[in-house]
């Protein structure tokens, strides 16, 4: 290959991944490209300042509820909570539109970092939060979608695999295992998303204020 032919293939390369990074909603992309940067960054900077620590240790900064999301174990970590946010968040992003969606990201995130603090003296890094609330999230609104899992390689409803997720997370909570995984954040992003979406629809625990807004937004939450 020469060097014309070489730069013809890199300006190819260039528009491809410019064209299929556009496919990806705005939010979606960006919160994916900022996990990736910040990962890169970590192998370099020492990023500590941003990790969640515990209220009683002094090092505590409100800005970690936000930033410990940004922030990965290892690069399997990081991978397959964007792959996650890719295939589920995409869709949703799509459906709410964009504000909608970054609300619920944020909601999610922080009280994942809120929940783990009220259970766990434990530092925490890493967006498991959010991607709870978002599998949670598509599960109430695309039960019977049927996806296929990577390992094992096989279809499933949505609806199921919430379940499963569901029945695991409960369990570790209640065997109190000290795997260095953070259950109590997995369970608060769920349970911020799950909140912020009944608040929207008007429906338990929340008051039915307004049969006309109520209206006019079904179809953010219609089963597809």
């Amino acid at each position: 290959m020469n060097k014309y032919q070489f730069n013809q293939f890199l300006n190819k390369a260039k528009r491809n991944i410019s064209y299929y990074l556009q496919k990806i909603p705005k939010v979606t992309r960006y919160l994916l490209l900022s996990i990736l940067v910040i990962f890169i960054l970590q192998q370099f900077i020492n990023l500590n300042g941003m990790v969640l620590q515990s209220i009683d240790t002094g090092l505590f900064n409100p800005l970690q509820l936000i930033s410990y999301a940004f922030l990965h174990a290892n690069f399997t970590h990081m991978f397959f909570n964007g792959l996650a946010i890719w295939m589920f968040g995409s869709h949703i992003e799509n459906y709410w539109g964009e504000k909608r969606y970054l609300i619920f990201v944020f909601v999610c995130i922080i009280g994942a970092a809120v929940t783990h603090l009220a259970f766990s003296n434990a530092n925490v890094i890493g967006i498991s939060g959010l991607v709870f609330g978002i599998l949670l999230a598509y599960g109430m609104m695309w039960p019977n979608r049927v996806i296929m899992l990577l390992l094992p390689p096989m279809p499933i409803k949505v609806k199921y695999l919430v379940m499963v997720y569901g029945a695991l997370l409960l369990y570790n909570i209640l065997m109190s295992r000290d795997d260095g995984i953070a259950h109590f954040a997995h369970l608060g992003g769920a349970l911020s998303g799950f909140l912020l979406i009944q608040y929207w629809r008007k429906k338990p625990p929340f008051n039915k204020k307004d049969k006309s807004k109520k209206k006019s937004n079904s179809n953010i939450y219609r089963v597809k």
